[in-house]
């Protein structure tokens, strides 16, 4: 019998839906503060629909977005609970606070920097390509 969407969930039920060992939720909590599941005693840990939903998005940041743990805790920190359950939706788009552009990219500011930055682009590239052919020896 499956549980309804309002049901609290142990950590096993949690980590099945998010598709995460239970290790990991442990972890999470380690490392962020807004992670609290209940616990009864025992220490048993409940996790509610609330705590899912930011669950899901800090498995979307860190395992699909490619997200660090601190980037996370910026993201966090900046703009809330309620984007990392935006993110766990997908309804709005993942960009990382430090990335997010404050003016349009076309500003003479932006595109004064652009040929340096693809300048280093070559250069990196030119790099790994020395790198691969000295691998491949």
């Amino acid at each position: 019998m499956a549980k309804g969407p309002e049901a609290f969930r142990t950590i096993s039920e949690a980590a099945d839906e998010l598709h995460v060992p239970q290790h990991v939720l442990r972890f999470w909590e380690t490392k962020f503060a807004f992670i609290k599941p209940m616990k009864r005693a025992g220490g048993r840990r409940f996790y509610r629909p609330a705590d899912i939903a930011v669950l899901r998005g800090v498995r979307r940041l860190l395992h699909e977005e490619g997200y660090t743990i601190k980037g996370v805790q910026k993201l966090h920190r900046e703009q809330g609970v309620r984007r990392l359950v935006a993110a766990g939706e997908g309804s709005v788009p993942v960009v990382a606070p430090a990335e997010t552009p404050t003016k349009p990219l076309t500003t003479p500011k932006v595109a004064h920097h652009k040929p340096g930055l693809l300048d280093a682009l070559h250069d990196l590239e030119a790099a790994k390509a020395r790198l691969d052919g000295l691998l491949k020896s």
